[in-house]
């Protein structure tokens, strides 16, 4: 799967998670199905970046009520099923294997995006405060306090995951990966600065991770996917979202020895400092992790080549997995297999709310100089 570097008995395997950038095609009325579901441009990007081992999708929302950035997929109707199916091809014609992301947003959506409530979700009502929130239209906008949800709407919220979970089956997903990171419900029901219930879903590290774990349960009791099939992800040091907290270190030791039980096919850690820490605890790492988690872990943020290795090399993960650096370097697999220079990754005004192919398909692939050609400026 992917290009493998032999580490000492081991192997770095390469995975892939990408970005969330909103390709689908965009219309006038942001309700349209046709704005939330795969298309031709996302299959060819999918395509020239598909020899990584292991691709995990963009986010992907699992309902209405997980929803809120335009033009971003969905996994709800046929239609998307079917245009996710082109897209599994494309990454199973290459020989890798592909993961479907399911996400909810929870507090960090704008109520425009749900005409049925009106409202956004998370398990208190405490504002992502500071986080990008953007309306239907596009506009900047406050964070608004969201509902908190009821025991009832939490049963419901975790079958809308099952649901999602089926419909990945059904297109042909060799797996999902539950997206517990990054300020989205899941994460603000892990972390105690945005869960403040009382009931069983907050106060106690037990009580905060079962949500997560009924989610888990769900699917593989819905026989959508067995364990070894599902990946979660978490951010204990992310700032995103407006997220940290003063317990992470332990709250975070709890997931791994929580979720260790299950047998599921990774725990994906975004340990790296990058993507903006919190500074409410020291960094949680995944050696930290690995020492009550038996599965492979996935290493990520701000990883480089050698980081990546350093990274297996010490056993503390047993995957490393690139973001910002494939989308401008589509073959980074092959770059960094024959140690092939790697491009920068790609400024964020230049990827981040354009539509179309630039900035998504039309980075160049390297193209190695030929054997007379470097004899040629020797001697010149």
């Amino acid at each position: 799967m992917g290009h493998r570097s032999k580490l000492k008995g081991k192997y770095l395997t390469y995975s892939l998670a990408f970005l969330l950038l909103c390709r689908c095609t965009p219309t006038e009325d942001p309700f349209d199905e046709t704005s939330m579901t795969p298309n031709d441009l996302m299959v060819e990007y999918y395509r020239q970046r598909a020899s990584a081992g292991l691709i995990i999708s963009e986010a992907t929302a699992i309902s209405e009520e997980a929803s809120g950035w335009r033009n971003a997929p969905h996994i709800r109707t046929a239609a998307q099923v079917e245009a996710w199916k082109k897209v599994v091809d494309a990454v199973h014609e290459r020989g890798s294997k592909i993961y479907l992301q399911l996400w909810h947003m929870g507090r960090q959506s704008h109520s425009s995006f749900h005409p049925s409530t009106n409202h956004i979700v998370a398990p208190s009502s405490i504002p992502a405060t500071g986080a990008t929130i953007r309306t239907t239209a596009g506009e900047p906008a406050e964070a608004e306090t969201p509902h908190a949800l009821t025991v009832d709407e939490i049963q419901a919220t975790i079958q809308d995951y099952v649901r999602a979970a089926r419909l990945a089956k059904e297109a042909g997903f060799d797996g999902v990966e539950v997206h517990s990171a990054n300020g989205y419900l899941l994460d603000t029901f892990l972390q105690s600065s945005s869960n403040q219930r009382t009931d069983q879903y907050g106060g106690s590290f037990e009580n905060r991770v079962r949500l997560l774990t009924e989610v888990v349960d769900a699917i593989i009791e819905s026989g959508a996917f067995p364990a070894n099939r599902i990946g979660f992800r978490v951010s204990p040091n992310g700032v995103f979202g407006a997220m940290g907290s003063a317990d992470n270190v332990e709250m975070f030791t709890h997931v791994a020895k929580t979720m260790n039980k299950y047998g599921l096919a990774y725990m994906h850690v975004m340990d790296g400092l990058g993507f903006g820490y919190h500074e409410k605890c020291r960094p949680v790492t995944c050696a930290d992790l690995k020492r009550h988690f038996d599965g492979p872990i996935i290493c990520n943020v701000g990883l480089t080549k050698e980081t990546a290795e350093g990274m297996i090399r010490s056993g503390a993960a047993d995957m490393a997995c690139f973001g910002r650096l494939y989308i401008s370097n589509p073959d980074l697999v092959e770059r960094f297999a024959n140690n092939w220079p790697v491009e920068p990754e790609a400024a964020y005004e230049n990827w981040w709310g354009p539509t179309g192919a630039k900035g998504y398909t039309d980075y160049p692939f390297y193209k190695p100089e030929k054997e007379e050609d470097v004899e040629e400026k020797k001697d010149n």
